[in-house]
């Protein structure tokens, strides 16, 4: 299986989400904040379509890439999981990378908070990259989901009702 921009990310948020996803378990289809997140996407910058390109390379999808300046742009709904999207970002950039298009940067971008930053790709974090893929593969490979994590880290995820459903049992509420 080739990992995703979409794994990255799950990886850096949620070791249950991954696993949920990457078996064919999708929440997002039917989640409020994810459909948003997508008129965002596609309202903010209605012009990038036509002067960008769009790139599918080795399980990634950048929806905008500028050739000319060797910029991959990243838009994002919320920063409440930065860290997550500059991984997501740098690992694009890591894949272009390995395909032979060097030296190319990074624009993650907040439309909704007015807040862009350049991300770029160093060599520790390319060490790191290669870490978090085996560590993706062995998630995504396990045999059993893995546990849930803090309930408050949860409560905008897409995958929350599947994840929390039975917490009254847990809790011995019946």
């Amino acid at each position: 299986m080739k990992v995703t921009g979409t794994h990255f990310n799950y990886f850096l948020i949620c070791h249950r989400k991954l696993w949920l996803f990457a078996s064919g378990i999708n929440m997002e289809a039917t989640s409020e904040l994810v459909y948003e997140g997508k008129l965002i996407h596609e309202t903010s910058y209605p012009h990038r379509s036509e002067k960008y390109q769009e790139i599918e390379l080795d399980g990634i999808k950048i929806d905008y890439y500028d050739p000319r300046n060797k910029v991959v742009h990243e838009i994002k709904k919320s920063d409440k999981h930065e860290e997550a999207h500059e991984w997501q970002l740098k690992y694009y950039l890591y894949v272009l990378e390995q395909n032979g298009v060097m030296e190319v940067t990074g624009l993650l971008e907040y439309p909704k908070l007015h807040k862009t930053s350049e991300v770029l790709l160093a060599t520790p974090d390319r060490e790191a990259i290669g870490e978090m893929l085996v560590d993706i593969e062995q998630i995504i490979q396990a045999e059993h989901c893995p546990v849930r994590i803090q309930k408050s880290k949860c409560k905008n995820c897409s995958y929350f009702d599947f994840c929390w459903s039975d917490e009254d049992e847990i809790n011995g509420v019946v």
